[in-house]
């Protein structure tokens, strides 16, 4: 589970640095590697549910 919220948080950082330099500059395929973290970033929330309902039933 720590290595999923490590995962989570990696994409965070991704997507803020993408989409503040959407932003403040304009750049069109950062908003692109932007749009791709979000996406990424469901998957592993989704898989974070899973695994902490898991955990909780323990």
């Amino acid at each position: 589970m720590k290595e999923l919220v490590e995962q989570i948080n990696a994409q965070f950082e991704a997507f803020a640095k993408d989409a503040s330099a959407q932003l403040e500059s304009g750049n069109k395929a950062a908003g692109t590697r932007a749009r791709k973290a979000t996406l990424e970033m469901t998957k592993l929330m989704k898989d974070f549910r899973k695994v902490s309902l898991e955990a909780s039933k323990k």
